[in-house]
């Protein structure tokens, strides 16, 4: 069987999805590589072609001579100032067109980031960032709404900040292998973004009987007051861990809500934006009444072992 190629493009953006997927382990992602039979045509992180050969790589996939089946972006498309992309070039040229043209080549394409899938932290502002088929929560993007890759498929988004190793190589090996993706309908893969980051949460339990927390270092539910999204956006955080080992609410931080398509907010990170007590924003599917009613009754029945399990007593 024939490899398949893969050619990864970094935009605008800190790089902390490739560190992410290099720390990948049993198999690492070399390894993993060799398993799928992929070939990598191009990584600016750890291939060695000098310019004069991408730049004959580039063209040889552009003019349809050499084949190409995997398009990664990481990074988001910065199509400023005034739309004329020059905010980031390549070779004295806007890479947006060059992002634009691999992807129509391309017979799947993947947006790795939140940056590469919505804009990121540059959306609205001077570098005219974009995601490659969506800006923030609006289709369109680079590639435009209607834009299908050879396969059939829309540009498949990968949020995170960073996106989780096993959600790219998961994509990837369904990808090659043959199982069909079911996407939300953001173009996430329902495997690693069809459940709540708050599913899986050590804190589960406090946040039912609302043992909140107005300050850090203590166990409870850091929902209420401490600006935490695990039960407002979906992603994988404490059902695939990281390193194996741990997630931001199990060392006491809130979830930043990185997978959000307006990641980051306009608001702080650390505080939780409520009225007369309540937040703003309530869990999918809650209404405020039956919230209302429920919280106060939870409250008064929370169990004495998780108030003195909060102070560590």
């Amino acid at each position: 069987m024939a490899k398949r190629t893969l050619y990864w493009l970094q935009g605008g953006g800190c790089g902390g999805d490739t560190w992410s997927l290099f720390n990948m382990e049993s198999p690492d992602i070399l390894e993993l590589f060799d398993l799928l039979g992929i070939e990598l045509l191009w990584h600016p992180t750890i291939s060695t072609l000098r310019d004069a050969e991408l730049r004959a790589l580039d063209e040889r996939i552009l003019s349809g001579q050499q084949r190409l089946d995997l398009f990664c972006l990481e990074g988001s498309i910065l199509c400023g100032p005034s739309g004329t992309g020059m905010a980031d070039t390549i070779r004295g040229r806007p890479k947006k067109e060059l992002a634009q043209a691999l992807a129509r080549k391309a017979r799947d394409v993947l947006a790795v980031g939140t940056c590469a899938s919505f804009g990121g932290f540059g959306a609205g502002g001077e570098t005219e960032a974009t995601g490659l088929q969506f800006q923030k929560t609006e289709m369109g993007g680079l590639l435009g709404r209607d834009f299908r890759s050879g396969s059939g498929n829309p540009v498949i988004n990968l949020p995170g900040c960073p996106c989780h190793c096993d959600a790219v190589t998961g994509t990837l090996s369904a990808l090659v292998t043959g199982p069909s993706l079911r996407l939300n309908e953001h173009n996430s893969p329902l495997d690693w973004y069809g459940i709540m980051v708050h599913q899986g949460c050590t804190r589960n339990e406090y946040h039912e009987y609302r043992v909140e927390e107005k300050r850090f270092g203590e166990k409870g539910c850091l929902f209420f007051y401490m600006g935490c999204q695990g039960p407002l956006v979906y992603g994988s955080c404490n059902k695939v861990l990281w390193n194996r080992r741990s997630s931001k609410t199990r060392v006491g931080v809130p979830c930043f809500g990185c997978t959000r398509p307006d990641f980051p907010q306009n608001y702080p990170f650390f505080t939780t934006r409520n009225i007369e007590g309540i937040p703003i924003e309530l869990p999918a599917g809650v209404s405020r009444a039956h919230y209302l009613a429920y919280k106060g009754m939870a409250a008064a029945a929370a169990p004495k072992r998780l108030i003195k399990r909060k102070s560590g007593i």
